[in-house]
């Protein structure tokens, strides 16, 4: 089968075919592959943190729901929200998914979303936290509304007709609920979200996009649980990105919802009351406009920070200058190979600025609790490098420069 020419440059055909081939012929990790220019985006994956937040409104809504249920679903409601964003946005504003820059052991993106006075500021703090294997941690933060989102991700990439991505890791909402003492972090909700399943569709024409496979839940301290199903077009039938989901009470069941959820994650969807029969809620995407982020000029950012450190790299993929890539590349993976050497040679290991490792066994007990109602097996930590948790402390007083430089500098060309 032969590459559609709408979404393949006629001078990237036979490139494009041989990356097919290569693919359906690898054994490993699919992301060690070198892609078509065409298909090679700008950005780096520690950039893909921010999707969780462009709606700051949504994010911070559920602190301020004083009833359990109602917060519950507010969670829901604001995850769902997010898809658009994490695995829809690229493909719509690129005409198709790229392949992002695999970040750097360190690499840093900072950045804020400003809203108005009752809203108030919400932070954002992603790096990559390991590299064999890579894995990206963040923290995004609201302190008016004492809200605050982290976790951590890495994928895992396998060919079987198409590309298939498990995504391993988890992310930990937290919060105050009103009436709850603030000082008191025995009062703090929290919610325990896993990640879905995902596959590339529309690969073999030039013009992928993701897909979401199987179920995810959201699982909280309150009691309640969401289970959120994903399907997409199938052969014969069906709509691209169609989800259901349904919201209970952990004591009760799944055959006993308090809500429910359905339509494309990627369009509309509305929420429904089962007891009431009753449409509670609608969202669309096209009617919610996302709020920008805020990014430091690179020229003032941190010789870590994507932007600044990609800037080379990023310039020559959007000039088509894949030579120039190559080189800006090769400084970098250069650099960073140095760094590796002399802290093997020093039997040190690289500071990470913003999160701690930890061992399973350090996690606290609600959060183990938490994980024993989730649809998780295990945390897979060999696979993420690591359990990574934020240290807030770490982030008072942010200002570059964010790496002490040691006897190599910092392996990033100043």
């Amino acid at each position: 089968m032969v590459p559609h020419s709408n979404g393949v440059p006629a001078q990237s055909k036979a490139s494009w075919m041989s990356f097919i081939k290569s693919i359906a012929s690898f054994n490993g990790d699919l992301s060690s592959l070198t892609a078509p220019p065409f298909i090679l985006s700008p950005t780096s994956l520690t950039e893909y943190s921010a999707y969780w937040a462009e709606h700051p409104g949504l994010f911070v809504a559920p602190a301020n729901e004083p009833d359990p249920e109602k917060r519950a679903l507010a969670v829901l409601k604001w995850f769902l929200s997010t898809l658009h964003q994490q695995y829809c946005s690229r493909s719509e504003k690129l005409g198709s998914e790229k392949k992002p820059l695999n970040p750097f052991l360190g690499e840093l993106f900072l950045g804020k979303w400003e809203g108005d006075a009752d809203l108030g500021e919400t932070s954002l703090i992603s790096e990559q936290v390991s590299h064999h294997p890579p894995a990206t941690a963040y923290a995004i933060c609201n302190e008016k509304h004492g809200v605050e989102l982290q976790g951590y991700n890495a994928q895992k990439a396998s060919f079987n007709g198409t590309i298939l991505i498990k995504q391993i890791g988890h992310a930990l909402l937290s919060f105050t609920p009103p009436g709850a003492d603030k000082n008191d972090p025995a009062q703090k909700e929290q919610y325990l979200i896993t990640l879905p399943s995902l596959h590339v569709e529309s690969l073999i024409y030039g013009t992928p996009f993701m897909e979401l496979d199987k179920s995810t839940r959201i699982v909280s301290s309150s009691g309640y649980v969401a289970k959120i199903d994903y399907s997409g077009k199938g052969w014969l039938s069906g709509k691209k990105n169609t989800f259901n989901a349904v919201l209970f009470k952990e004591s009760e069941g799944e055959k006993k919802p308090l809500y429910t959820a359905h339509g494309q994650w990627s369009d509309t969807f509305v929420i429904t009351n089962p007891r009431t029969k009753e449409t509670v809620d609608r969202y669309a995407v096209n009617e919610s406009k996302t709020t920008p982020l805020q990014v430091a000029p690179p020229e003032e950012q941190d010789l870590y920070e994507s932007r600044r450190a990609w800037k080379d790299v990023a310039d020559g993929i959007l000039r088509g200058d894949m030579n120039a890539v190559s080189v800006a590349k090769g400084k970098i993976e250069n650099a960073q190979r140095r760094l590796r050497k002399v802290e093997r040679e020093e039997n040190r290991v690289w500071e990470r600025r913003f999160f701690k490792r930890l061992d399973e066994s350090e996690l606290d007990d609600q959060f183990k609790r938490l994980l024993k109602k989730s649809d998780l097996d295990s945390l897979e930590s060999d696979r993420t490098g690591g359990v990574w948790r934020f240290d807030p402390a770490s982030a008072v007083d942010m200002k570059p420069p964010y790496h002490k430089a040691g006897p190599e500098g910092l392996g990033i060309t100043e």
